[in-house]
């Protein structure tokens, strides 16, 4: 096979224009959006996140509106952290980069992962909750990075036989490469569905229906 040159054309991504989840046995995932990430003045800034701001507390209204479980992953680093070797110093620990960034408040009956790779299921208490407590089966996963911490996350729900789906409005990349090969991959490899939008998705009483 050859080397990619500058440009590489995009597989066919099959686009939801509709996904009605169960709400009984759905829950939302969003992933990382901490100040590091998010804010101005973080230390691992990524442009397009904090555009998804206002897309990701909607559906979030939504599912809460619905009965829907919210689980939180947070990028969490201590000192010595081998991340560091590979990413500037970010998330550390009791650090204003590494809160949750106030529009996206948890609340009280929400789940927060801390986690130190980018699998949010990595040596987190997620599958505990997802599987045994909240008793879920279909994720919508929200935040960034796309192409790593959201796709990794993705990735091993997938594994796990969750049912994924990813809203493209409600996660960011530091490129549309990265943002292209995360739907691609998800919709591909891991049979999830992706939508344009998260207006797209609906919870709902009853089976799930896409279209």
């Amino acid at each position: 096979m050859e080397i990619p040159g500058q440009t590489v054309e995009v597989p066919d991504i099959p686009w939801k224009t509709r996904v009605a989840l169960p709400a009984q046995n759905s829950a939302v995932i969003v992933v990382d959006m901490q100040n590091d990430f998010v804010k101005e003045g973080g230390s691992l800034v990524v442009p397009a996140a904090a555009a998804t701001l206002e897309n990701v507390q909607t559906l979030l209204a939504s599912a809460r509106s619905a009965g829907v479980h919210i689980a939180y992953t947070q990028d969490s680093h201590v000192e010595g952290d081998p991340e560091w070797d590979i990413w500037p110093r970010h998330c550390e620990v009791n650090s204003w980069g590494w809160e949750i960034v106030a529009e996206l408040a948890p609340q009280k009956e929400d789940l927060v992962c801390q986690k130190s790779r980018y699998d949010g299921f990595y040596g987190t208490q997620l599958e505990h909750f997802l599987t045994n407590v909240w008793q879920v089966r279909n994720l919508v996963i929200v935040g960034t990075v796309s192409s790593i911490c959201v796709l990794h996350t993705a990735a091993s729900a997938g594994l796990r036989w969750f049912t994924v789906v990813l809203p493209s409005d409600c996660i960011s990349a530091l490129t549309e490469f990265d943002q292209a090969l995360t739907l691609r991959q998800v919709s591909w490899l891991y049979t999830g569905s992706v939508t344009r939008n998260a207006a797209d998705i609906s919870f709902v009483e009853g089976n799930v229906e896409q279209t």
